[in-house]
């Protein structure tokens, strides 16, 4: 038999390719119906796949072909034809982000297709049990539970990371694969909003922008374009939430978190000519490209008065409002946390298992996959992408070596 400790993505990705290759298969989630963040995702309606997807924009601590070579184990035309004639959900795909949605715009038909195909496939879904510990070694594993031990020939580990602790993640598999002495990366918020304390622009809250958001982190850059909302903490929207893992790794390495906004398409070339081609009030000029309460606040941070026309600038002035137009240092002095995180960064090693089965050499009939894993990826279903992927992986390595 082969246990499954964890029902969300991964895990019921893991439960699937298992069964469809004969293995007995439980499935224990401390939940009470399992693929909590399956429900919450794309604001309940579950971004399900992206159109495309680059493995140099996953973030790992790992060597970077083991991620090329985990994503590429079930390539994205494998997955979307899962989903569509496997599980029988039409997707859809959102043009202006690339995203691909549930024609029916309905999580819980996600969740709800995945559970069910596991349970038609022969796999026993147990909820509402918390792991406790997992022991063993070889064909030999112990699951010790809530609600009794199971014992089984392999053990896939899919518990997630930490991040929306209300879902049921707890660190509950970075624990049993800490107990079991694998290495495990520093783990930090991802894909999470960011805070300015003091919140120096909260009377911006509610007001976005599309874009350009530049960082720093262990001496790469990063770079993101997307929506950027004020909030009356900090900031959120895509762009922050796709460097944010930058920002939180800098700060906690005791580091400025570096930020650089530019705050729309236009390039400083661009502004000096439109600029120069106006007679009309600063703000004006700006508020033709940025929301009006943006435009005022940037044109006030850079001391000058409201009323000012841009013919009138002066050299300084109209340099130091190009620079704040494309290249604002935003202030951040930490994040939202694992609570509003959308995935953890950091997690097991990538080198702790075979990449081609996703068994943990160490630990024979063990095996890790989804966000317990060392990588995560930007918004927009890269990162069930990466679950789908990594399940899969391991449903099908499990299931051999339980053959």
């Amino acid at each position: 038999m082969i246990v499954v400790v964890g029902g969300g993505a991964a895990g019921l990705m893991a439960a699937i390719a298992a069964s469809e290759r004969g293995a007995a298969v439980t499935l224990v989630e401390r939940t009470a119906d399992g693929g909590r963040k399956i429900l919450i995702s794309g604001g309940g309606r579950c971004n399900v796949l992206p159109s495309a997807i680059d493995p140099h924009r996953f973030v790992s601590d790992s060597p970077p072909h083991l991620v090329r070579g985990l994503l590429r184990s079930w390539p994205l035309d494998g997955q979307r034809t899962f989903f569509e004639h496997d599980l029988g959900i039409p997707l859809a795909l959102e043009a202006e982000t690339g995203k691909l949605f549930p024609v029916s715009n309905r999580a819980r038909d996600v969740r709800d297709r995945l559970v069910g195909h596991a349970r038609r496939l022969g796999a026993t879904l147990v909820f509402e049990t918390l792991v406790t510990g997992v022991e063993g070694a070889g064909d030999v594993w112990t699951v010790r539970t809530s609600r009794g031990d199971y014992t089984a020939r392999a053990v896939i580990l899919a518990t997630g990371g930490l991040s929306v602790p209300a879902t049921g993640s707890d660190g509950t598999g970075l624990r049993l694969s800490a107990s079991l002495g694998l290495k495990v990366h520093d783990t930090y918020p991802a894909l999470t909003p960011l805070i300015a304390e003091p919140a120096r622009h909260a009377a911006l809250a509610g007001v976005s922008a599309h874009a350009r958001v530049r960082a720093r982190a262990d001496g790469r850059s990063v770079d993101a374009r997307g929506g950027l909302l004020f909030t009356h903490r900090g900031y959120s929207g895509p762009a922050i939430l796709d460097v944010s893992h930058a920002a939180v790794r800098s700060l906690r390495a005791g580091k400025d978190a570096a930020l650089r906004v530019q705050w729309s398409e236009m390039d400083a070339r661009s502004w000096e000519q439109a600029i120069a081609a106006s007679n009309g009030l600063v703000t004006s000029v700006v508020a033709r490209v940025l929301p009006q309460r943006l435009a005022a606040a940037l044109v006030a941070e850079s001391h000058m008065p409201l009323d000012r026309r841009a013919s009138e600038l002066r050299r300084r002035e109209r340099v130091a409002l190009i620079e704040r137009l494309t290249a604002y240092a935003l202030p951040v002095t930490g994040d939202e946390g694992y609570k509003k995180a959308e995935v953890t960064g950091g997690g097991i090693a990538l080198d702790e298992i075979d990449p081609r089965t996703l068994e943990c050499p160490a630990r024979a009939g063990l095996f890790l996959c989804g966000e317990l894993l060392d990588a995560f990826g930007p918004i927009g279903g890269h990162n069930f992408a990466w679950a789908w992927a990594t399940g899969r992986a391991a449903g099908i390595g499990a299931a051999l070596r339980n053959s």
